[in-house]
């Protein structure tokens, strides 16, 4: 039986570990061609390939800082000249630095805000003339709960940068939804990743922070993508759907 993703092509950024390697193992599984978009891991994005090609499918590793404009651009036309084209981009590729506003600014805050937003729009810039000109396309956004508002202390200005994201996604719904292609996001809560586990979180009290009393796996995320990327959702558009088995700590009831 085919998979929900056979004959499509698949690009994911920043996916040579945590989520992004989730994502991109789930779309190959389901059948896409996988490209496996890095910036300094070039072994790991390699190890993503491999097990990928392993499991009978196909992916090529690709290095890009989607941060810059140019490289953004060289990433989905490189992709496109292999490929033939892009139907499924995954904005995963994401920058987190703690900081309270007035003491984060300068080359961090710039280097969030270059990634996690400009690195955003540079792909879809470049990916959506080729999904406009076939009238098809799925775009899917890894962004954040801290964008919808969580009372995590030393987050705002990344929170600013997610916050940017989510309505960023609504915006690019509107305006490419005439053409075939939908836009969501999808909202993590606290992912056991190697990230977390560097940023000295307790496991167990992020856990008490959910519903479910548990912290999410990097596979639950690329679930959802999978759903969003998949024609299961084609009358799904401008959505953010929260990850986050339940998180119960935000900082009001307003929407």
């Amino acid at each position: 039986m085919a998979g929900r993703l056979e004959g499509k092509v698949a690009l994911v950024t920043g996916a040579s570990r945590g989520i992004g390697r989730a994502i991109a193992l789930a779309l190959a599984k389901e059948g896409a061609v996988a490209v496996v978009n890095y910036v300094a891991r070039q072994a790991e994005a390699d190890r993503v390939v491999a097990e990928i090609q392993f499991g009978g499918g196909q992916a090529l590793a690709l290095r890009a800082d989607i941060g810059r404009e140019a490289e953004a651009r060289g990433l989905v036309e490189s992709a496109e000249r292999r490929f033939g084209r892009i139907d499924v981009l995954v904005n995963n590729a994401g920058v987190f630095r703690p900081g309270r506003v007035g003491a984060l600014g300068g080359k961090a805050l710039e280097q969030m805000m270059a990634v996690n937003v400009q690195g955003v729009l540079h792909c879809v810039e470049a990916a959506v003339p080729g999904m406009r000109a076939r009238r098809y396309g799925r775009i899917v956004t890894v962004s954040s709960i801290a964008g919808l508002g969580t009372a995590a202390v030393d987050t705002t200005p990344y929170a600013m940068t997610k916050a940017a994201v989510n309505v960023l996604t609504k915006r690019l719904a509107l305006e490419l939804g005439p053409h075939g292609i939908t836009v969501n996001a999808v909202c993590p809560g606290f992912i056991a990743t190697e990230m977390a586990a560097r940023s000295g979180a307790s496991m167990e009290a992020m856990a008490r922070k959910s519903m479910l009393g548990l912290v999410g796996a990097p596979e639950d995320v690329a679930h959802a993508v999978l759903y969003l990327a998949s024609d299961e959702a084609r009358f799904v558009t401008a959505q953010v759907l929260t990850v986050d088995g339940g998180r119960m700590d935000f900082l009001s009831h307003s929407g």
